[in-house]
């Protein structure tokens, strides 16, 4: 079950990277995602299912210098953001790519990943008392390989359609976090890989800021494109925002409308 939480954190957020892996069911053709179960996690909610991912290490660094060039094509959005050097953009390649392995032993080239989104915990987060600044990243998973959960920092794994997610969310047998949500309504649209990937490459990477409201018990995470957020175009598709109820979060009609 999810829980709130109401503390205000003033750190800075942590750089991490996350993969989305995807795959075409062979039972039933229809696409597919890994999610892991973090059992008992100490930095986000207990036993969340979450995409493979974690914080970027200093190690990361190390080998920049051979992917700055193939970056400029794969993600020059990355190397346009101001407040991010090259070696940092590259850094997040490898960190991605390093945690899936560690996480599900699953290996993967920097090349074999796509932009997809970034997310920055407010300082008022809802569901962990760390603070990310998460860059998605989504790439199919590699032929002839297989993916196997740690059984450390991952616990379980499970491939499962987008809807097959949000439906365990909302009968409370599975905890997601908001992004995590956002990102399986988003990949919802989506019925084969290459629709998502051709999605990745064509449209700018999804910056997402939320903003909280709280009102009394009541809480809701707004993102670009709510009326009651600073953004007034949408970044991302989907809803706008998600109501905490029910002991979980929600679009304001429900997950029906994007799950068709």
């Amino acid at each position: 079950m999810s829980t709130l939480i109401d503390d205000t954190l003033t750190t800075a957020p942590i750089d991490a990277a996350s993969v989305i892996l995807v795959r075409q069911s062979k039972q039933t053709n229809e696409l597919q995602t890994l999610l892991l179960c973090r059992g008992k996690s100490q930095t986000v909610m207990n036993n969340a299912w979450v995409f493979p991912g974690g914080k970027v290490d200093p190690t990361d660094y190390d080998r920049t210098h051979t992917l700055q060039d193939s970056l400029k094509q794969q993600a020059p959005e990355l190397l346009n953001e101001p407040e991010l050097s090259n070696k940092e953009a590259c850094a997040l390649f490898y960190a991605a790519c390093r945690e899936t392995h560690e996480e599900t032993g699953v290996t993967l080239a920097p090349s074999a990943l796509n932009p997809w989104s970034r997310w920055i915990t407010p300082t008022e987060p809802s569901t962990m008392k760390k603070r990310f600044d998460a860059r998605f990243f989504i790439a199919v998973m590699p032929p002839n390989q297989t993916a196997q959960h740690d059984g450390q920092e991952a616990t379980d794994s499970q491939w499962c359609t987008p809807k097959e997610a949000i439906t365990k969310y909302t009968k409370n047998k599975w905890v997601l976090a908001p992004p995590q949500i956002m990102t399986l309504l988003a990949l919802a649209r989506f019925t084969h890989i290459d629709q998502a990937l051709k999605a990745a490459q064509t449209t700018v990477t999804y910056h997402i800021r939320p903003v909280v409201i709280k009102s009394g018990n009541n809480r809701t995470l707004t993102y670009p494109g709510d009326q009651q957020h600073p953004e007034s175009m949408q970044h991302m598709p989907g809803p706008t925002r998600l109501i905490w109820c029910d002991n979980h979060f929600q679009p304001p009609n429900g997950f029906d409308p994007y799950l068709q």
